[in-house]
């Protein structure tokens, strides 16, 4: 009688730890994207040619940093003809400031103006680390919140946003998009109409730096392939 006791104590105790591990990983995210957001959709262009190029990218990852001014000149040229999407990839584990920079992004995409605070992000990058936002061990109060004076945001709300459980969980799902992919994690990552486009393709092989040649020569062919026969 003891021991069948004894079973019966021990199921229930082993079900009551299954439950308080699932509600444990369900409250932290540790277990998919459990808050239910959606992944980010900060999009620029016209699309009129119906071609994507999305960058997963880390704001305090020095490749990033190389990639950004080509990237920008390619998508200014062809702002017409497709769309661009930036999604967070933060590489937390050796970046210190990689997800910070990521809030600041989204809390300035509260106020509209995303796109403003993601150059800022990079144009402000020492590519080195060693100084400015990247090295800084508290970068909202030194950093993030004067660039968002400066952009003109309610800096009161830009502040009360980068903290956010609501900013942390669109990260969130920029990370679970990503890991959906099968790609490992590395910055930057391209896909270009939902394909994974090798960033050895977009390198000029005399300087060894991504080149804007490359990005549009890619984007050209990919825009007469989804629209033969224009111009």
């Amino acid at each position: 009688m003891d021991k069948r006791f004894a079973t019966i104590l021990a199921v229930i105790v082993l079900i009551f730890v299954g439950v308080f591990v699932l509600n444990k990983n369900s409250s932290t995210g540790n277990s998919g994207n459990s808050s239910g957001a959606q992944p980010t959709n900060h999009v620029e262009g016209n699309n009129t040619k119906n071609v994507t190029l999305v960058e997963y990218g880390d704001y305090e990852c020095p490749i990033c940093y190389e990639y950004y001014q080509p990237l920008k000149q390619t998508v200014a040229q062809f702002s017409d003809q497709i769309h661009f999407q930036f999604r967070n990839l933060p590489l937390s584990s050796v970046h210190k400031n990689a997800f910070a920079g990521a809030r600041a992004a989204e809390a300035a995409g509260l106020q509209g103006k995303y796109w403003q605070m993601h150059d800022t992000l990079y144009q402000n990058q020492d590519p080195s680390g060693a100084t400015g936002w990247v090295a800084s061990d508290n970068p909202l109060d030194g950093y993030f919140s004067g660039y968002a004076h400066t952009l003109g945001l309610d800096v009161t709300k830009f502040n009360s946003d980068y903290s956010s459980q609501k900013v942390n969980d669109s990260i969130n799902a920029d990370l679970n998009a990503f890991a959906k992919t099968g790609q490992p994690q590395a910055t930057p990552t391209f896909f270009l109409d939902g394909q994974y486009l090798d960033n050895g393709k977009v390198v000029d092989s005399s300087t060894g730096q991504p080149s804007v040649d490359k990005f549009a020569s890619i984007i050209k062919a990919e825009i007469a392939k989804k629209n033969p026969g224009s111009n």
